[in-house]
């Protein structure tokens, strides 16, 4: 097991004033403060040689990391591994929720992408191994279905392959540009990590309540060191399957248009008219998800140490993610004039925010829906690094590598019948918001007379690629200054491809009863639904031929086939120093950070009338400055400020120059992408104070406020053709198919675009809480209790526009609550350790402007909690039980903010772990 040795020296008069500030706040200041004047004249004589020593565990790994996080200059909050191969949570996402600040939110269950300090993925850097990388996945429509974005999906891994977390919230010259929110590290293991040969292997057996399935879940890892010290290999391996059952109810948000014709058979009743201009759900409707995840990862490390002054390591990481994902609905069609002027409305019921929260029809359109979906991620990253001490005072280092990252999901099939004519009504009532009654006629439970709706093929994917190489010198100039420098060079490929049917009508398919099959969702109280059967109609139409009727194309669908490239090339100068002021220690960094950006995107365009491929080019250049100072005034005391300017480029679907060039008369317009957006940028101000008032103990608090100069929004502006970084030839053609190329025009003339701008920005604020303490100082037994917890405030708000600038609403940063939290108290001894977590996220926007007549779209907030406990059987035996999601907590979205209408509402189960672990 590895030893961590962690030496604090705690003042008293810092241990006096936060145990005495702590014990106010919690009611008891009075048994804590005569509990530690007890204690003082035994502490007398030990002040000045306190040592602890923390071996492994939950608790090791919390003080090493307490330990990482008091030394950093920047500020930074770290997550380790607790043993050889055991990350403390089974999601890299779900352990970092449990940092102050950082927000997540998930799929199918499980942790998918983060948010930092309000600011969502598209805005936070990942690099794995000290390398930036990107991993991609797929997900349902309804939570943004596949990543064409920057964000970092982190469920294509698994957490076992991993050592260490880091979240570096402020920037540093020294780390590469990028990011708003932070940059999160991700480490792998490496053998010098261990003494010797090590070796470690996990099972679990997993149990959903919600699935009533058991899945396993494995992981080995083996490493030596070999030659005398100077050479090290590691293997580690991972594999696992989850099935998970995701249902509940949704609407497609709600409206208050497509009017009825009748109520109670009159086209002229009195209640027609209010019942029309209410808000009603567009397509009321069960939701049943079945997914089947298996993922396997692997990780290698190489290590040569030839000498003291030199190191080599070459670290490969390898994840493969395969899924299948079945969608099945049963559905009330509200959604459509055809359908809604054919209804007749029995009866009804409007609350006092104008939502029809209850209906009853005649002579309604029910559509069952089938889709399956095949996807899988597959990730591979190798870095080879280097670092030589050259002489005494000076060092070098270097690294170059490669990350790629593809997704694909060949096959995304969906089938609707639908049966008109029949009986239907809805319930949203009270507490029927989370669990709606939904009635179908008795025709819906009949196979004949359905007709097919739709078919639709859309097969996609998407592939990232990073290449990178750095060289880094370090020089110290004397015991105070030392001088670092380097280059950094980074090349960015993305390329994304779909293709569809050209027209997904039925394609000649008759909904027979033999194409209809029994699905027993457990969904509302009228059994089984009729669905289509996939495999049947495949079996007697070939839909999977590419021919005839359900041949896909790129063709039908050009605006989601495009490609982006970005080559960086960066260099900074930073000096670092360590100095005092009296009895004050200050230690810090200034620098600069230079980086030029040659951007190219290709999409295809619609110039005159007809669709050609271009390529737009873009090129940039920042100037990013960043001072971190640390302050000491007192023994165990510290202040931290930062200031930084920083930037994230432009989103990879914002930049691609998927246009339509027209000219109607004298008229010429210019309306999709924007390849010539510039960066995001602010200026970042960061204020902290640390109390490391016992042994593994922090009280921190902080303060930060970012200006951000810009938010992207579709604006209307007027420009000149040669400004918009399309190619000129665009502009011809468009030309030459309206008045024809001219003095009137031509691309050295004004045109109208509409496209996405940078748009005024707004002003991100917050403060940081966090404590964490073992109970030391409680009775035998019960000091082996400890509690570690953060609380989070961000307010961020932007102003909203139109189209023409026009200011449409002041609200809250998309994506950002206002509030954040995480508690964990745990238990550990020689033999047993056990912990509860909660996390907690507030309500938060998806959309600050609504759709469908409604004011805003967002997600109710989340708690969650999980537990774990372990216990060791011998020295290398050891037993673990892990429960997650514990109250069972569900995804609910809404849309309006008065109403609360539920657009969402689905639940993925209670998750047991029980497993058994191998070391020596």
């Amino acid at each position: 097991m590895a030893t961590r040795n962690t030496q604090f020296r705690p003042s008293k008069l810092v241990r006096s004033l936060t145990l005495a500030g702590l014990a106010t706040l919690l009611g008891a200041a009075p048994a804590l403060q005569a509990q530690q004047a007890e204690q003082q004249p035994a502490q007398v004589q030990e002040e000045d040689i306190e040592v602890i020593t923390v071996t492994g565990g939950f608790r090791g790994s919390l003080a090493s990391a307490l330990n990482q996080k008091r030394f950093e200059t920047g500020s930074t909050d770290t997550i380790k591994a607790e043993d050889i191969a055991d990350f403390p949570d089974l999601n890299l996402a779900e352990s970092l929720q449990r940092i102050p600040g950082v927000a997540i939110s998930r799929a199918a269950g499980e942790g998918r992408q983060i948010s930092v300090r309000g600011l969502g993925p598209d805005f936070t850097r990942v690099r794995i191994n000290g390398m930036e990388a990107q991993s991609t996945s797929g997900g349902t429509d309804q939570i943004g279905g596949a990543n064409r974005g920057r964000g970092f999906d982190f469920n294509t891994f698994s957490s076992d392959l991993f050592s260490e977390l880091t979240v570096r919230k402020t920037a540093s010259a020294n780390i590469e540009e990028g990011s708003l929110g932070a940059t999160v590290d991700l480490r792998t293991a490496r053998p010098f990590d261990y003494d010797g040969l090590t070796f470690a292997a996990n099972v679990q057996a997993g149990y959903n309540d919600l699935s009533e399935e058991v899945d396993p879940k494995a992981s080995f890892l083996v490493s030596n060191i070999f030659a005398d010290g100077k050479f090290g290999a590691l293997f580690s391996l991972a594999m696992s399957e989850r099935n998970v059952k995701d249902e509940g109810a949704s609407t497609v948000r709600w409206d208050n248009v497509n009017d009825f014709g009748t109520y109670q058979g009159s086209a002229d009743a009195p209640e027609l008219q209010a019942i029309n201009d209410g808000f009603r759900p567009r397509l009321p409707r069960y939701d049943s998800y079945t997914h089947n995840v298996k993922r396997t990862g692997a990780a290698a490390a190489f290590e040569f140490r030839p000498s003291l002054e030199t190191r080599f390591n070459l670290d490969i990481l390898y994840s493969k993610d395969d899924s299948t994902r079945n969608e099945i609905f049963t559905q009330g069609i509200l959604n459509g004039n055809s359908q809604a002027a054919r209804m007749n409305v029995l009866d009804y019921e409007i609350d006092d925010t104008n939502t029809v929260t209850y209906a009853a029809f005649e002579n309604a359109t029910v559509r069952n829906e089938n889709r399956y979906d095949e996807l899988g991620t597959e990730f591979l990253q190798f870095s080879l690094s280097a670092q030589h001490q050259l002489t005494d005072d000076l060092k070098v280092d270097a690294m170059i590598g490669r990350a790629e990252s593809e997704f694909d999901n060949p096959i995304q099939t969906t089938v609707v019948m639908e049966k008109t004519g029949v009986d239907f009504s809805y319930d949203y009532r009270g507490g029927k918001r989370e669990a709606p009654e939904l009635l179908f006629g008795a025709g819906v439970y009949d196979a004949e007379g359905w007709n097919t709706n739709s078919v639709r093929l859309r097969p996609l994917g998407a592939e990232n690629t990073f290449d990178t190489a750095a060289l880094n010198l370090e020089y110290i100039l004397n015991e105070n200054l030392t001088l670092r420098s380097g280059l950094h060079y980074k090349k960015f490929e993305f390329e994304t491809y779909e293709a569809r049917r050209s027209s997904e009508n039925a394609g000649g398919i008759v909904m027979t009863p033999d194409l209809i099959m029994n699905y027993n969702s457990g969904l509302g109280s009228q059994g089984a639904w009729l669905v289509p059967d996939l495999a049947a109609i495949d079996a007697a139409y070939d839909i999977y031929s590419n021919t005839g009727a359900f041949e896909v194309s790129a063709e039908n669908r050009l605006v989601d086939n495009y490609t982006a490239e970005e080559k960086t090339l960066g260099a900074y100068l930073q000096l670092a120093f360590e100095t005092e002021l009296g009895d004050t220690t200050i230690r810090g960094d200034v620098g600069g950070r230079y980086v030029k950006t040659d951007q190219s995107s290709t999409a295809w365009a619609t110039l005159g009338g007809t669709s050609e491929q271009i390529t737009a080019e873009h090129d940039y250049s920042e100037f990013l400055p960043s001072l971190n100072l640390v302050f000491e005034p007192l023994e165990d005391v510290i202040i931290r400020f930062g200031y930084a300017e920083v930037m994230a480029r432009a989103g990879l679907g914002s930049i691609r120059p998927n246009v339509s060039v027209s000219v109607s008369g004298g008229s010429r317009s210019i309306s999709g992408g924007n390849p010539t957006l510039e960066p995001t940028k602010a200026k970042t101000y960061d204020l902290g104070l640390e109390l490391y008032f016992d042994n593994e103990s922090l009280l921190g608090v902080a303060v930060f406020r970012k200006d951000i100069d810009s938010y992207v929004q579709g604006l209307r502006e007027t420009k000149l053709f040669t400004e918009t970084g399309l190619p000129i030839q665009a502009a011809i053609d468009a030309c030459n198919a309206g008045p024809g190329y001219g003095p009137d025009c031509n691309e050295n003339i004004e045109w109208q675009t509409n496209t996405p701008l940078n748009a005024p920005g707004g002003n991100l604020y917050g403060f940081e809480v966090q404590y964490q303490m073992p109970f030391t100082f409680l009775p035998e037994g019960w000091d082996r209790f400890g509690f570690i917890g953060n609380y989070t405030y961000v307010k961020a708000q932007m102003d909203y526009i139109n189209a023409d600038g026009r200011i449409l609403a002041t609200r809250d940063l998309q994506g950002l609550s206002e509030s954040t939290r995480s508690a964990t108290l745990y238990y550990e001894d020689e033999k047993f350790s056990a912990r509860v977590s909660l996390t907690d996220r507030s309500d938060y926007l998806t959309n600050a402007i609504g759709r469908n007549n409604n004011d805003m779209e967002g997600t109710n907030a989340t708690r969650n909690i999980d537990a774990a406990m372990s216990y060791q059987l011998t020295e290398k035996w050891k037993v673990s039980l892990e429960a997650l999601n514990l109250t069972d907590e569900v995804d609910d979205q809404w849309v309006d903010s008065s109403g609360n209408r539920l657009t969402y509402y689905h639940a993925t189960g209670r998750q047991y772990y029980l497993g058994a672990q191998y070391k020596f």
